[in-house]
């Protein structure tokens, strides 16, 4: 199963990447130059994280648009239909069924992370309007609208949300070191400079 999330990440990476490098740089410039002229406070794991998101719903767009093993087009509105169709365990069911799970579950955390949710019903909202949105553009781009990757998009963004509520309770409890603005920033220096050296190798450039 790891196995084939990765595989899709690096298909969508592979895609995106001139894109992605492009937009990375203008944004980050963008965002410089505004902390820079407004004389906002710079925090780095702030930034990073606002970034990363955004990374992230380029890739999305990129896997729910154009990566798909199902390309049949069609419309499906009973619930589980297509869910129970998949055999456990097969690569379609790990595709299609845990795929759709697991590529929410950043969304789930992002969103709930910007705006501060602390009940369910606020990511709930969100994840059901956007993937609802995602499959009307599907329906309209030659693929399937499909009431079950509704469902499996949403209890994506719901883990996503317990793993936000499940974080911010435990950093509570943390010494004050682990929640201190160094802290996090040391965290996510490390988790740039190893998404550097992944990104660099998508990119066919291997400095190791």
């Amino acid at each position: 199963m790891i196995d084939l999330e990765l595989e899709m990440m690096n298909r969508a990476l592979k895609e995106v990447w001139p894109m992605l490098t492009i937009f990375i740089v203008v944004i980050a410039s963008i965002r410089v130059m505004y902390i820079h002229n407004s004389s906002e406070k710079f925090v780095f794991y702030k930034e990073f994280l606002n970034l990363l998101f955004i990374i992230y719903a380029l890739l999305l767009y990129e896997l729910l648009t154009n990566t798909e093993l199902n390309t049949a087009s069609g419309v499906n509105i009973v619930p589980f239909t297509e869910i129970m169709r998949y055999q456990v365990g097969s690569r379609q069911f790990y595709y299609n069924v845990i795929g759709n799970i697991i590529i929410f579950i950043p969304f789930g955390y992002f969103v709930s992370n910007y705006i501060k949710a602390n009940k369910i019903s606020h990511i709930l909202f969100v994840s059901v309007f956007t993937s609802l949105t995602v499959e009307f553009v599907q329906h309209y781009i030659g693929r399937s609208f499909d009431i079950d990757d509704i469902i499996l998009n949403v209890l994506g963004a719901m883990t996503g949300f317990l793993i936000y509520i499940a974080l911010n309770a435990i950093e509570k409890h943390l010494p004050k070191f682990f929640r201190s603005d160094l802290f996090y920033n040391l965290l996510c220096i490390i988790l740039l400079l190893v998404a550097l050296f992944y990104y660099l190798k998508i990119m066919g450039i291997n400095i190791i």
